[in-house]
């Protein structure tokens, strides 16, 4: 330990270096910028506002739907009906709500990498993730997709 004569003029307290004599590091980008967003975030906003201009439009209708992402679809060897896929790839799953003792509301589930996959960039993905919503909230409802677009 250095005693208090030897250390080096004001330097009354100790600052924390690596071994190459730089300082602590912190973030490299603001997590305001874009760029500290991840995919997953970026995605979820994509889904919000699309529910989000649906809720505006159809908000008795769809009062009780909730709505869910999930990273991959869950391994099955036979989809249901309520399940949107693309080719054998499920893209989203819809699943109705079940009345009675154990109430479950209504769920349309969009499933991420399946549909990131599937887009060129952002604006694809946006146009896709919208596409994909309004064909579940569709089925849902019992209407043409034609008439929430």
């Amino acid at each position: 330990m250095t005693s208090p004569e030897h250390r080096r003029p004001g330097s009354g307290r100790r600052t924390h270096r690596d071994r190459h004599g730089r300082g602590l590091r912190g973030r490299l980008v603001p997590a305001t910028v874009p760029l500290a967003r991840t995919k997953a975030e970026v995605f979820d906003d994509l889904v919000l506002d699309t529910v989000e201009t649906l809720e505006r439009r159809f908000a008795k209708e769809l009062a009780g739907v909730e709505f869910a992402v999930e990273d991959v679809p869950p391994d099955l060897n036979v989809y249901d009906s309520d399940v949107l896929e693309d080719g054998e790839v499920p893209l989203a799953r819809l699943l109705p709500g079940r009345p009675g003792r154990q109430e479950m509301p209504p769920r349309i589930v969009l499933y991420r990498r399946p549909l990131e996959f599937r887009a060129m960039d952002r604006e694809d993905l946006a146009d896709l993730v919208h596409d994909v919503i309004i064909e579940q909230v569709a089925n849902l409802l019992g209407v043409d997709p034609d008439e929430l677009a």
